[in-house]
């Protein structure tokens, strides 16, 4: 399994993400990320704020 990112990061890249001057791909090759490591970082995110439902990262760890 690939090392974790700090969540400070992932959440710079995904807030740079989030303003949409950059297409999501340029984004991923900036920070070196996979574009479906970011998506799926956005995904996880939209579920955080409640932009879309689901179980959280927190909620699912806790399932565990």
């Amino acid at each position: 399994m690939p090392a974790a990112y700090p969540r400070e990061f992932r959440d710079d890249v995904v807030a740079l993400a989030r303003k949409g001057e950059i297409p999501i791909r340029q984004v991923a090759v900036e920070f070196g990320i996979t574009e479906s490591c970011l998506r799926r970082w956005l995904a996880q995110d939209d579920v955080a704020t409640g932009r879309k439902p689901g179980v959280t990262t927190t909620e699912n760890d806790e399932l565990k």
